[in-house]
This record gives C-alpha cells, sequence and structure tokens, in this order.
C-alpha cells in the first residue's frame, strides 16, 4: 500500500563507481555525487551497451526501490488468503483484519523510530538489522499457531521493515540533490510502484501451490535476498562527520511544532483519512469479493491488478499532466469530491437500495474509488512537506506514519458485522473521506489559497 504520487520513469541514473559514496552532495550542481560520461558502445555491437556506472546506477535503483516496496509486498500479497486464515485459525473476519492492523501500526511506529536511528547511527546497520528482523518474523508468522500469535509476529514485520522505506529515502538524499534526486525518484518509483499491483496477483497465484504459511515463507526468502543485496552492494552513504549527535529530542521538538501549524496538520489529517479511506477497501475486499460475490482467489487479484493499475494511470496525470498548470488545492477538492460520491455511491449499492447489484457494479465503484486516489494522497504529502522547510525529515515521518495509524483504526472496522456484508466498508469509507472533507475545509481552507 502506497501513500505518494507515482512518476515517470526516468533514465537509468549514472552513479560513479570511483567516487566515494559518503562525499557530501553539491547542492549547487543538482547533480549526482561526480558525473562521467557513458562509456562508449564497442564498435560493431549494433546497440549500446550499459557502463559500469548505469549498471550501478540501476542495481542502486532495483535495490532501494524493493526496500520501498516491501510494504505494499507484506500486506497485498497476503490478501488473497485473508478467507483462508480466518478458516484455517478458526476465527472472524474482524479478527483476521487485526493481523493487518498490526503490520500497519509496526509501519507507522517503525518510521518514527528508524529514521533518527539511521541519523545517528548510520544507513548500513538499522537498515541490515531491520531486514534481518523482517525475515525472522515474516518466518515466524508462517508457523503462528493461532491468531493472536500471528497478530504479534506481523507487528514486528512491520516494524522490522518499515527500515527499508525510511533508510532508502534517506540514502537517495544522501547520494543525490536538485534535479538527480528528481529523476532517481522517479526511477524508484517504476520499481516500488509495480508491487501493488503485483503482489496479489503474485498472492492470489501462490494460493493455486500453497496455503497462506507458504506466502509467509516467500516474504521471508524475499527479505533475505534483500538482506544479501544491502550488505553486498549498498554502501555506507552516511560518513561519521555527517551524522546527527543530538539525539531524538530534537526531532520530537520538531514533531511538536509542526503539530502547532494548522495548516500543515490539516494536509496530515487530510491525508491519513483518505488512505484510511483506501485501506478500509484493502481489507475489505477479499471478503467482499470472495465470500460475498463468490470470486476465486485468482479473479479477486485480478480485480485488485485492475484497481492498482487505475492508481499508477491517475498518479502519472496527476505528477504529469495536473501538477503546475492546476492549483493543487483545487485538484485536491475535485479529489476529495469524487471519492466522497463514490463512497455514498458504494453505500447505496451495499445496502441493497439498488437491489441485488452484483459484483461488476461494486467492483466499477471500487475502480473509481482507487482512481481518485491520487488525486488527494500525493498532493496533500507535498503541500505538508511545503509548510516544513526547516524540519522536511520530522515532516516526512509524521505525514508517513500518521497515513498507517489512520490505516490500522479502519481495517478491524471493516469487518465488525462479519464477513457477509459489506456496509461496514461502505461505512467508513464514507465517514473517513467525509472527515477528510471537513478537515480540508476548516483546517486548510482552499478558500483563501485561491483569493492569492
Amino acid at each position: 500500500m502506497n501513500q505518494s504520487g507515482h512518476q515517470p520513469a526516468a533514465a537509468v541514473p549514472d552513479i560513479p563507481l570511483d567516487t566515494p559514496l559518503d562525499a557530501p552532495p553539491d547542492p549547487t550542481v543538482g547533480t549526482p555525487l561526480a558525473t562521467a560520461s557513458p562509456r562508449p558502445a564497442p564498435a560493431g555491437t549494433g546497440a549500446p551497451q550499459l557502463s559500469r556506472r548505469q549498471r550501478a546506477g540501476l542495481l542502486l535503483t532495483l535495490i532501494l526501490g524493493s526496500l520501498s516496496a516491501l510494504p505494499p509486498l507484506s500486506l497485498d500479497t497476503y490478501l488473497p488468503a485473508l478467507p483462508e486464515v480466518g478458516d484455517a485459525l478458526g476465527t472472524s473476519a474482524s479478527t483476521v483484519q487485526l493481523t493487518l492492523t498490526a503490520c500497519l501500526l509496526g509501519l507507522g511506529l517503525g518510521q518514527l523510530v528508524a529514521g533518527p536511528m539511521s541519523d545517528q547511527l548510520g544507513r548500513r546497520w538499522p537498515l541490515l538489522c531491520g531486514m534481518s528482523g523482517y525475515v525472522v518474523a515474516s518466518a515466524a508468522c508462517a508457523f503462528a499457531p493461532n491468531v493472536e500469535t500471528l497478530t504479534v509476529f506481523r507487528f514486528i514485520q512491520g516494524l522490522a521493515g518499515s527500515a527499508g522505506i525510511v533508510i532508502a529515502r534517506a540514502v537517495v538524499r544522501d547520494l543525490f540533490s536538485g534535479v538527480a534526486m528528481a529523476r532517481f525518484f522517479s526511477s524508484l518509483m517504476l520499481v516500488s510502484g509495480l508491487a501493488p499491483i503485483l503482489a496479489p496477483v503474485f498472492g492470489g497465484q501462490l494460493m493455486r501451490f500453497t496455503d497462506w504459511r507458504g506466502i509467509f515463507v516467500i516474504l521471508a526468502a524475499i527479505g533475505v535476498v534483500l538482506v544479501v543485496a544491502v550488505a553486498r552492494w549498498l554502501p555506507e552513504t552516511l560518513p561519521r562527520e555527517r551524522r546527527d549527535s543530538g539525539g531524538v529530542r530534537p526531532a520530537l521538538r520538531s514533531m511538536g511544532g509542526l503539530f502547532r501549524d494548522r495548516v500543515f496538520t490539516g494536509h496530515l489529517l487530510v491525508g491519513g483519512l483518505t488512505f484510511a479511506t483506501l485501506f478500509a477497501y484493502v481489507s475489505a475486499s477479499p471478503f467482499v469479493v470472495q465470500e460475498i460475490y463468490g470470486a476465486s482467489p485468482q479473479t479477486f487479484s485480478m480485480l485488485f491488478m485492475a484497481n492498482s493499475i487505475s492508481m499508477v494511470v491517475m498518479s502519472q496525470v496527476n505528477g504529469k499532466i495536473l501538477v503546475g498548470r492546476v492549483p493543487t488545492h483545487r485538484v485536491m477538492t475535485v479529489g476529495l469530491v469524487l471519492i466522497v460520491a463514490d463512497s455514498v455511491a458504494l453505500l447505496l449499492m451495499t445496502t441493497g437500495v439498488f437491489g441485488d447489484v452484483g459484483l461488476f457494479p461494486i467492483s466499477a465503484g471500487l475502480f473509481v474509488l482507487m482512481g481518485s486516489m491520487p488525486l488527494v494522497l500525493p498532493n496533500a504529502n507535498s503541500e505538508g512537506l511545503e509548510r516544513a522547510p526547516h524540519a522536511a525529515g520530522a515532516a516526512s515521518a509524521l505525514l508517513g506514519a500518521s497515513s498507517f495509524f489512520v490505516g490500522a483504526v479502519a481495517s478491524p472496522l471493516v469487518g465488525i458485522a462479519g464477513e457477509h456484508t459489506a456496509v461496514p466498508m461502505a461505512v467508513v469509507q464514507l465517514s473517513a473521506v467525509s472527515l477528510a472533507a471537513l478537515c480540508f475545509a476548516v483546517l486548510v481552507r482552499p478558500w483563501r489559497a485561491a483569493a492569492r
């Protein structure tokens, strides 16, 4: 599950292998730490060859993109198996959904811890420790004897895996500045943006050959690959002289100051509550599609993929067409109106106002819901960060963690009436997005931006 706008893919960055990675970025040039012309292709090859620097850039993109993709991979691969988990462990839908809540809470708390820790200890060791903990927790999930134990290990899995998100961003900030950093993030999104699309399809196909425990074994194996990749190919990017020795208190003071900023708090709440609308869909859709409408795990995974593609496409529209041409507050207003209207339609359909509508209209409503998210989520994050140039790290941690925390609250609520009705999903979605719209109007006050 992703909370920022996707950017178009960029060319493979040219990473110099003969320049120390811990050299500070040059803010005056807006390029990678050092540049060199790519090695010319050998005569007669008929196609350009990647230079050593470009190969290093591609490897860095794959490693950091994979680390950034770990949260949606951990959450979405598991989604097609949710009904089976409930049957195997003899528990209800709402209790099974608590395992998602636990993972989200871990991801949120971990971001607040791993970021400051990497500023003090460097990037490599906190990252290796986090990924190693992810492997152990994933393997433990596979052998959980009951849902309570599974919930605990899912929390630890999220807590450990959050190191990948925060430290991957920090590594990019260490190595790049200016335009080069933006281009690298574009390349990074090409990798990490595929995870929410492919993960449920991957999980659905795995269900043909294994059970839900096997999915956690696969996640543990992926974690092992990442540990090896980080240990072998990702050097330390934060030298000792640039590390923060002030401890966590300055970060906590910065966060407290940000909460006193009305507009920043407004964007934080808009983003978090909109993410709750999204995660109500993520946690409830396996039961809605499979238990209520009788679809197979493979059908569910294909529908989930289609909805994720709608998010990716609209992220491109937001980033390439709307941003810079249409005021951000207008884009967010349109997005919130679309989500509110769609949530009302879903509530009417699930309560039977239109009769038994079947799977297709519900799927169409969820498709529109997912496609509207990129008009709000990335813009709320970017506008929030614009309010905090003096504390960008603290602002980023708060914006990211708040979405996971609010999503963690939404997850168990959608199963509160059992797995045989989709009404709680629609109620949670409409309630969350209505609160988001209220926060946008009362705290952000977009009409003031329009008057300027």
